[in-house]
Parts: structure tokens; sequence; C-alpha cells
């Protein structure tokens, strides 16, 4: 029975978005695939995208950045973080190590966690990174002037250039300068249009539009209780179950998996983010969104969903009035081009299928490793 372990951060909901239907994918090939989950994102997020069985060990081994809200990177906190966290680094390579060692897999897949790409090096597990990012980067961008930022980056790029590969997926950063490089199409659950139910279960016109609201998995408060009614078009945001009122409803009340609710609506109103793009885009969506300008990857993320799908900005300040009338008629009446295929889900579970089938973690000696 192979056995993979995948550390998924809990950056928001993104990554798990990115990981999820590869696992899925890839337990379809491999039926007694053994999975270990390690993340402290919520076990019902979990069960909501990932199909196969699974072991959820409850941890973090990234952190990602500080954030103030889904569009604001404390910068400072952020700083403040890193130098901790490498302040004792060593050892939490040999302790994240052990830990390895101790679930014996026969491959780790780090999403996008570089402690752990460190940890299964040093234990001579094989490991492979994905994701449309690195936190190096991401580091390097808010804090790379630091006086300890040279160290802390060494530590970080060293991680990252022990994986076997790193599937960069597309759209992201281009990440050309990491050995062991592999070019991976979208990634992408594809929901199942369930507009008559919705329809059904809130009352409303099939003229009606319908405009998904939901800036991923990192918290902000919108003042959706104070946007003025609108007769032809309802929002569906993410209110505590029954907390949604006037022209809003919660999307959690509809007890339908997100990508369903996403591919039943008409417009999506989010910020950029690599899963919120990409399914946008391979469920034929529209979107708007909340530019965060100083995000390292959101250029890559724009121009890449402006060529393949339908795209505008939005203001914050007509977001947060509920003023989005005008904008959605920014998106134009034109209807989008063909779905975007997730050409590469297929891509990454034939790599990691091929990865699995070589010698079993116990039949590998310990390899001496080096604590970067």
């Amino acid at each position: 029975m192979a056995h993979l372990v995948a550390d998924i951060s809990s950056h928001g909901f993104g990554h798990l978005a990115q990981v999820a239907p590869v696992l899925n994918a890839l337990a379809a090939r491999l039926p007694d695939l053994r999975l270990t989950l390690c993340t402290a994102l919520p076990e019902a997020v979990l069960r909501a995208r990932v199909d196969a069985p699974y072991e959820q060990v409850r941890s973090a081994t990234d952190f990602g950045m500080c954030m103030a809200n889904a569009l604001e990177v404390r910068v400072d906190d952020s700083a403040a973080a890193y130098a901790a966290f490498h302040a004792d680094w060593e050892a939490k390579v040999e302790a994240q190590a052990r830990r390895l060692e101790h679930h014996a897999p026969d491959l780790v897949l780090a999403d996008v966690s570089y402690l752990c790409l460190a940890g299964a090096h040093l234990a001579g597990i094989p490991a492979v990174a994905m994701c449309s990012l690195n936190w190096a980067e991401i580091y390097r961008h808010y804090c790379g002037g630091r006086p300890e930022a040279a160290r802390i980056l060494g530590q970080m790029s060293h991680a990252y250039e022990s994986a076997a590969h790193f599937l960069r997926l597309k759209p992201g950063m281009p990440m050309a300068h990491l050995p062991g490089g592999i070019d991976i199409g979208p990634i992408a659950q594809v929901g199942r249009n369930r507009r008559a139910e919705i329809d059904a279960r809130l009352d409303l016109d099939a003229e009606v539009r319908l405009v998904l609201v939901s800036l991923g998995g990192i918290g902000m408060r919108l003042p959706w209780d104070n946007w003025p009614a609108g007769a032809r078009t309802r929002y569906l945001v993410d209110a505590p179950a029954g907390m949604a009122r006037g022209p809003t409803a919660s999307f959690r009340d509809l007890g339908m998996p997100f990508v369903d609710v996403l591919a039943s609506c008409d417009a999506f109103v989010t910020k950029p983010g690599y899963g919120s793009f990409v399914e946008a885009a391979v469920n034929r969506v529209p979107v708007l969104y909340l530019p965060r300008r100083d995000w390292p990857e959101e250029p890559y993320l724009v121009e890449w969903l402006a060529t393949h799908g339908r795209c505008a900005p939005l203001c914050r300040a007509e977001l947060e009035a509920g003023r989005l009338d005008q904008a959605l008629g920014r998106l134009g009446a034109a209807a989008p081009g063909d779905a975007v295929q997730p050409i590469g889900i297929a891509a990454a579970a034939d790599l990691f299928a091929a990865l699995l089938a070589g010698p079993p973690a116990k039949e590998r000696a310990r390899q001496p490793g080096v604590v970067f």
C-alpha cells in the first residue's frame, strides 16, 4: 500500500483547491492509496473537497503571511513571525524529520511548506512541491530589505531546492530559478450547475441575477446588512447560516458544495487568488475582483483570467456600499468563451502515481541529510 503525506497550507483555502482535485484523481488511480493530510484546515473544509479516505494530522508547518484581512498583509508582524520561526531553524527541521519518519510515507507533497520539504530531505524521504507561488518569493517581496532577511531567505530557498520536483501551477509566479521545475496546467474542480434548485430554495425568478460574493478562506466581514435591496440581483454571501438579510442569502444555507454554488451563479465577486480565479474560469463564471496590488502573485493571475475568462476590477468602496450594478455592467454582455480545461489534474496525478510506484519507504535506508 503506497503512502502519501500531503502537507497543505492553511493560509486561506486556495492551497487545498490546488491539492484536492489531484488527490482525488490519484486515489482513483491507486485505490489502495494510504493518504495522510497534515494541515490546520477545518475537517469540514477538507471533507467538502477531498473524496478519498484520509487521516488528518492537525498541524501547520507554514503560516504564509500575517493578514489583517483577506486583502492586507501585516508586514511588520510577518517579519517578526519569520524571525521567530527561523531562530531555531535546525531544531525545527530535525523535529519535522522525526514526525515524517513516524508516518513513514513513500512520498511527501508540500503545498507549499518549505519546512516540510527540509524535514523530508533530512529524513531521506522523496518530496515534491506543488503551488502557484512559494513563500521565499513572497517573503522577499515584503521583507527582503530587513537585516535578518538574507539568512532566512537562504534557509527557505535551500529547502525549496531540496524538492525532487517543484510543480509550477499555471497561472502563477514564474519561479524559473527553482531546480526540478515542471510547468503544470490549471487545476480546479468542475462544479454542477444547480441554479434551478437554488431558485426554488430562495424563491427567485429565473431572470434574477445571482452573484456569489466570497473573499476566500481568510476572514473579512462585509457590511452586506446595509446593502440596498435590488429587485433583479441577489447576492450569495459567506454569512453564518441563517444570518443573511435584505438582498443577500448565505450560501452555507444551501447545503451545496461551494464549487456547485459557483457554477450556478451569473458572476463571482472575489479577490485575486488561484483557487477563486481558476475555478471561475473552469466553470465559465465572470469575475469582479478586489485588487490587492501589493500581492506579488496578483499580476500573473489577473493577466491569465483576462485572457481565459471575463473579469473586471472592483472598487472596495463599491463593494462595501453594495453598489455593484455598475461594476457588473463592466463585465460586458458577451458570453464567456470555452471553459478552461483543468488539464493539470491528470498531469500531476500521473507524476505522483509514477513516483509512488518506486521502492516503499521501509525498503529505503535513511540518507544522511543536511539541515539548511
